[in-house]
């Protein structure tokens, strides 16, 4: 899919490094405001899809929430989930959809502002360029991260992070210990449940939500109450909700609950936070009643929440019984023996760190967080796109990346006819003119 354009020594009004739904989707807003640019990206349209996801992986909003700038969700099932492969399909025909100004298989290296021109030098493996107007859109997933005390497990446990589970087979028999119950480590360890295999699930303080509830999911009544529109500034505490673990919930066979109480009746052990390893021994708190009854209390705070709304506009929706706990857990031994419980591997979904260390532009906090006003930097000319929480909760998601990638583009473009009017523009040549290969 890649446009053929020659980088070494060219120059462009806008580069673009990342080219996932984020970078697809400034790309589409630049060019219907006649944005000359390029994009740029270390592998291939889908590879973070294709390549970071287990087998059976699917989307836990509907369809219909995939709206792309130009390339809203047009399938047969707008209430359904997408799976792996349809993903990587919808990004596919987005691509072909309007042939964006795409380089595969180039890796930024180093991203610097040069002194007195202005302009962004950047570094990759096919050679520098420089762009007067730069944006960052490689998300916040970048390196798998796994705690300290992984290293202290016995050799012969096998160990996988998250990014790179794929199903029950790759494992060896035996019991897994699944740590993390975010989205991906609820559904990894249905994902071995529904496999036969025994799981053992260290639980955290992960919220969980509902599917459904009074006749829809309850993605469709969030939507319909404005929660995905409401921007980060209309929180008091804007940098912990930027901080905040999704829900776990499930797209899987038509979407439904992932109730880790129900996992626990039927089979599955839970376990407090992992908080030690000791030999062959682990360390768990005895936080697994206060996790489990946070996640439900979430849930139903929602459910408080779709009910005032239905109230309030008279909506007709049938009355739904409240969830009912249907397992308690009982007083636990803060230890386990990995021989004893069987237990071979080990599924680490502790989530993903960000790595800048390319990036050589002052615009990051104490914390190596970037520092932004929804994508725009103290940095003229420096952005940054498909954040979690850039503006609102869809940012860095199908859902709203497009309108967050439509506010960014108004800005690069009002900057670009700003700098043709003052003259600022460098004087080397630009644009995909210059850099298209001769012949």
């Amino acid at each position: 899919m890649s446009t053929a354009i020659r980088l070494a020594g060219a120059h462009f009004p806008v580069a673009v490094v990342g080219g996932g739904q984020a970078g697809l989707s400034i790309s589409h807003c630049l060019r219907e405001r006649g944005v000359e640019h390029v994009v740029l990206d270390a592998n291939a349209v889908g590879h973070e899809w294709r390549n970071r996801r287990w087998d059976s992986f699917c989307l836990v909003t509907p369809n219909w929430q995939c709206r792309l700038p130009g390339f809203s969700y047009q399938g047969a099932e707008p209430d359904g989930f997408m799976v792996r492969e349809e993903i990587i399909e919808y990004l596919e025909a987005y691509v072909a959809s309007f042939r964006p100004p795409l380089v595969e298989g180039v890796r930024v290296t180093k991203l610097r502002r040069a002194a007195g021109s202005g302009v962004f030098e950047l570094s990759t493996n096919a050679g520098g360029f420089t762009a007067d107007q730069v944006v960052v859109a490689t998300g916040p997933y970048h390196e798998p991260s796994v705690p300290a005390l992984a290293q202290r497990l016995p050799d012969e446990i096998r160990q996988v992070h998250s990014s790179e589970y794929r199903n029950a087979a790759q494992l060896p028999p035996g019991a897994v210990l699944v740590v993390g119950t975010g989205q991906s480590g609820c559904q990894i360890a249905e994902d071995l449940h529904l496999a036969g295999r025994q799981v053992h699930l260290a639980v955290g303080g992960a919220p969980r939500v509902a599917r459904f509830y009074r006749g829809r999911d309850c993605v469709a009544w969030l939507d319909e109450m404005g929660h995905y529109r409401k921007g980060i500034d209309e929180f008091d505490d804007a940098d912990a909700v930027r901080m905040r673990v999704n829900h776990y919930v499930t797209g899987r066979d038509g979407g439904r609950d992932i109730d880790l109480r129900a996992f626990a009746k039927d089979g599955m052990r839970l376990h407090g936070r992992l908080t030690g390893v000791r030999g062959t021994r682990l360390e768990f708190a005895d936080d697994l009643s206060v996790n489990l009854d946070h996640a439900d209390a979430v849930a139903e705070g929602i459910k408080d929440s779709i009910d005032a709304h239905i109230a309030a506009h008279g909506i007709d929706a049938p009355h739904e019984a409240r969830y009912v706990p249907v397992w308690e857990p009982q007083e636990q031994p803060g230890e386990l023996d990995l021989a004893r419980a069987g237990i071979t591997s080990v599924v680490w979904s502790t989530g993903f760190r960000r790595d800048h260390r390319w990036i050589e532009v002052p615009v990051f906090d104490g914390r190596g967080y970037p520092m932004h006003w929804r994508g725009v930097t103290g940095t003229p000319g420096f952005y940054f796109l498909g954040l979690p929480w850039q503006y609102s909760w869809g940012s860095g998601r199908f859902e709203a990346v497009g309108r967050d990638a439509v506010f960014l583009a108004d800005h690069i473009d009002a900057s670009r006819r700003l700098a043709d009017v003052c003259g600022t523009l460098t004087g080397a040549p630009t644009g995909l003119a210059a850099a298209l290969p001769v012949g």
